[in-house]
C-alpha cells in the first residue's frame, strides 16, 4: 500500500489523533449542541489535519506554507471553541487541560513547519 508523504509528518499524525479525541469528547456534549459546538469542533479539528494533507500535495513551499497557516488557523478556532465549551461546562477542567496541552503541541509543530517552509521558499529564489 502506498504511503502518502503527509502520513509521515509527525504533526499530521498528532492532529489526526487529536481529532479522534475531539470526536470522543464531543460525543458527551448535550444533544442540543449537535449542530452547534459539537459540529464546529469536529469540523475545525478535521480541518487541522486535512490542511496539512492538502498542503503536502502543493508544488511550491510558499503554497505548502499557506496550507500550514490555514491548519494553524483551524487550531486557534478549536482553542476558542474549547474555551467556550469549558465555560459552558460541556467539558471538565481536567479534560480541558489535557486537550489544551495536545492542541498547544500541535500549534508549536505547525509554527515550526511553517517557518521551515517559508525559509525553504526564500532559499529557492
Amino acid at each position: 500500500m502506498y504511503i502518502y508523504s503527509f502520513e509521515k509528518v509527525v504533526v499530521w499524525n498528532e492532529a489526526k489523533e487529536f481529532t479522534k479525541h475531539i470526536y470522543t469528547i464531543t460525543s458527551e456534549f448535550p444533544d442540543t449542541e449537535k449542530f452547534g459546538l459539537t459540529s464546529q469542533l469536529r469540523r475545525a479539528s478535521v480541518s487541522i489535519c486535512s490542511n496539512i494533507a492538502e498542503g503536502s500535495a502543493r508544488s511550491t513551499q510558499k503554497d505548502k506554507a499557506r496550507f500550514t497557516t490555514m491548519s494553524f488557523s483551524s487550531d486557534v478556532e478549536v482553542m476558542n471553541q474549547l474555551i467556550i465549551a469549558k465555560e459552558l461546562s460541556f467539558i471538565s477542567e481536567n479534560n480541558y487541560r489535557t486537550v489544551r496541552e495536545k492542541l498547544e503541541s500541535i500549534t508549536n509543530k505547525l509554527n515550526s513547519l511553517r517557518n521551515h517552509q517559508i525559509n525553504k521558499s526564500t532559499e529557492n529564489k
